[in-house]
């Protein structure tokens, strides 16, 4: 039989150590603590890009009075019902993106990010409308029968899709060192 050399397996042997250490984390915990993020960052590029109505105002006396504030739609992609958007009484993005609950179906993780006000559709996809129409909430005739949607969700869902590739490697690099060189 031929002698062909020597060999040194003692890295492959570290190496497979470090998988070992990898292998018994809590992947679970890490892709349920990134879909988190990912809701809160969704949150963040969509909050600012939704529309604010001027709210619902009374005329007395020549002075307007506020009825009804805007921003209930903003709002809304906070709050777990349209009466708590309503309300102002709202968490930050980043505190309601922790408190989502987390899906697994399969591989997949799934976050709802949804907004409760009855109207976010409406604002979103656009709508039609009757042209001539008196609405006495905006004190004039409608003009246009289609008024064209806003797209805030779906400009800020592509958004931080071509963003999404970039934000995971940099999430499991970190997430790699931190197993290799605590556990």
């Amino acid at each position: 039989m031929a002698k062909w050399g020597k060999c040194d397996f003692s890295e492959f042997e570290k190496l497979e150590k470090e998988f070992e250490k990898l292998a018994k984390t809590d992947v679970e915990k890490f892709c349920k603590d990134v879909a988190k993020e990912l809701a809160a960052r969704l949150l963040s590029k969509v909050i600012p890009r939704t529309p604010v109505g001027e709210g619902t105002f009374e005329v007395i006396n020549e002075k307007k009075y506020t009825i009804k504030s805007g921003g209930t739609l903003r709002r809304g992609w906070t709050a777990n019902t349209e009466a708590e958007a309503e309300s102002g009484s709202v968490p930050d993005p980043t505190t309601y993106a922790d408190s989502l609950k987390i899906f697994k179906f399969g591989n997949n993780y799934i976050v709802i990010v949804e907004n409760p006000v009855k109207y976010a559709s409406y604002v979103e996809y656009g709508h039609r409308q009757e042209p001539g129409r008196y609405v006495p909430a905006l004190g004039k005739r409608l003009k246009q029968s289609w008024v064209e949607g806003k797209y805030m969700l779906t400009i800020s869902e592509k958004e931080l899709e071509s963003q999404l590739p970039a934000i995971l490697e940099q999430k499991m690099k970190k997430y790699i060192e931190e197993c290799l060189n605590n556990g």
